[in-house]
C-alpha cells in the first residue's frame, strides 16, 4: 500500500467500526507508521500495531481484540488487502519497554472512532535501529533510519534502549558494526539529504 491506500484502509476501518459502536486506540510503529507521519514515500505491505492503548496504559496487541481483527478482516475483503494488514506482531517490544516518553510523543491520527497513535520519529529510530541490528546492513530497516536522519546522540540514545532489549554480547557487537555502517552511510550521503 502506498500512504494513499492506506489511509483508505484505514478510514474504512475507522467507518466500520463506527457503524458496529466499536472504537480501537492503537500505537502503531514500522514502515506503516512512517508512511503515515510522511517519513517515507515507499509503499508497505502491512501497518504494524505495537501496543493497545487501554485509557491508561500500553497492553499487548498480539491477537487483537477479537472485534477489532474481524474488522481489519472485513476491510481486507472490502479492499482485497492482506487479511493482516494490520497486525499486533511487534508487540514483544513491551515486554522490556518502549523508549521512555514514546505516548507522549505519539501523533494522534483519528480515522472515524479508531484512534492511531504514531510513533515519533525519534521512537522510530529506536525501532529501525534495533530492526537494522537484527536483520543487517541490506535490509530495508537502515534505509528507512537513513530516511530518518538520526543525530549521534539520538543513534547512542537508541543503541542504549537497544541494548536493554537484547544484553548478549552477540548482539552488542552486531549492534555497534550497524552503528558504524549507519554512521558511515550519512556521512557519504549528507545528514538530512536523503530522497524519500
Amino acid at each position: 500500500m502506498d500512504r494513499n491506500g492506506l489511509i483508505e484502509a484505514l478510514e474504512t476501518l475507522g467507518e466500520l467500526l463506527d457503524s458496529r459502536d466499536q472504537a480501537a486506540d492503537v500505537a502503531v510503529i514500522g514502515g506503516g507508521a512512517l508512511l503515515l507521519a510522511k517519513h517515507i514515500a515507499r509503499p508497505t505491505k502491512d501497518l504494524d500495531a505495537v501496543a493497545i492503548h487501554d485509557g491508561n496504559a500500553l497492553v499487548s496487541s498480539d491477537p487483537l481484540p477479537e472485534y477489532l481483527r474481524e474488522a481489519t478482516e472485513d476491510v481486507a475483503r472490502i479492499l482485497d488487502l492482506d487479511p493482516r494488514w494490520f497486525n499486533g506482531g511487534p508487540t514483544d517490544l513491551l515486554e522490556f519497554g518502549l523508549p521512555e516518553g514514546f505516548l507522549e510523543r505519539a501523533q494522534v491520527q483519528q480515522f472515524g472512532t479508531l484512534t492511531l497513535r504514531v510513533a515519533d520519529r525519534l521512537d522510530q529510530v529506536h525501532f529501525k535501529l534495533y530492526a537494522a541490528a537484527d536483520q543487517g546492513p541490506e535490509s530495508r530497516h537502515v534505509q528507512d533510519l537513513l530516511r530518518l536522519s538520526p543525530t549521534e546522540s539520538e543513534l547512542e540514545t537508541a543503541a542504549s534502549w537497544c541494548r536493554t532489549h537484547d544484553p548478549s554480547p552477540g548482539f552488542a557487537s552486531v549492534l555497534g558494526s550497524c552503528l558504524e555502517n549507519v554512521a558511515s552511510l550519512i556521512r557519504k550521503e549528507g545528514q538530512g539529504d536523503h530522497e524519500p
